[in-house]
């Protein structure tokens, strides 16, 4: 006996075109100004496509893991779903050769971000060897005991460590990687769930880890996109523990076949290349 699921949330449909249809991307314009986000910093949004496929000359489907590098400097970024749609109209297309999509993928993207967007398309193991599933070496504080109880963002939550700012040497600075897996923040066109493992690397004062702990996870019921949020993070470490160095990179879940994974840095312009295993 089937089921009838059309009264329910799953049984809503979206409907994929079987044309390619650049005017699927839905472009969004970063959100700057009344967050305290000035743009001291360098950085791209990584964009990773696990659902591309399309046909070549003879009609056989060819298929890709696909990365986007947005700049940070783009005035706009791009919706989630609206890219999802775009790539999925690629299904039925023919395209002569994968630097001609690649080509075609650039110049849509490009377009809608209104910056100059880099796509490189891997095989499956093109993929496996250029992007291993790693972490940094670092310090995660996850195990920390820590009490919370702020579940949005909450800037004043960060602070140096005086303890071991006295055993440092004067006028010496640490450098160290922090990182949780425990970020969470919701999506504010569907308020989908965003889960993430954000790594902060920093020269400077040593940062008090149970503050940062309790300042990440404090985004946890706060609606926002990835790219505003690694933004606000940054510009809330800097402003509160003014490191010397700082790097925020924040490795997004994947969702509807696409993660997305925001770096900011006082001077690194690209991420490390790597993975998480949750992508």
């Amino acid at each position: 006996m089937s089921i009838d699921y059309s009264d329910t949330r799953l049984g809503r449909t979206t409907d994929y075109d079987s044309a390619l249809d650049a005017g699927l991307l839905y472009p969004i314009a970063r959100a700057r100004e009344g967050q305290g986000v000035v743009l001291g910093f360098v950085g791209c949004d990584l964009w990773t496509a696990y659902e591309l496929s399309w046909l070549n000359g003879q009609g056989l489907p060819q298929g890709a893991i696909a990365e986007f590098s947005v700049p940070c400097d783009s005035p706009n970024i791009v919706e989630s779903k609206s890219v999802k749609l775009y790539l999925n109209s690629y299904h039925q297309h023919v395209e002569s050769s994968w630097s001609a999509l690649q080509s075609r993928l650039r110049e849509d993207l490009s377009s809608a971000t209104g910056g100059s967007v880099e796509v490189s398309l891997f095989t499956l193991d093109d993929y496996h060897r250029q992007r291993p599933m790693s972490e940094p070496q670092g310090h995660c504080m996850d195990s920390r005991h820590v009490s919370i109880n702020a579940y949005t963002p909450d800037a004043n939550l960060l602070a140096i460590d005086v303890d071991r700012e006295l055993d440092t040497a004067i006028d010496s600075e640490i450098e160290e990687t922090l990182y949780t897996h425990l970020l969470r923040s919701n999506c504010p066109v569907t308020n989908q769930p965003d889960w993430a493992s954000v790594y902060i690397v920093y020269r400077g004062a040593p940062i008090d880890r149970d503050g940062l702990l309790a300042y990440l996870v404090s985004y946890r019921q706060h609606q926002d996109f990835h790219e505003q949020c690694v933004e606000q993070i940054f510009a809330d470490i800097v402003a509160h523990c003014q490191p010397s160095e700082l790097s925020v990179y924040a490795r997004y879940l994947r969702r509807g076949g696409i993660d997305i994974n925001p770096f900011r840095s006082t001077h690194h312009a690209l991420p490390p290349a790597f993975r998480h295993v949750r992508q």
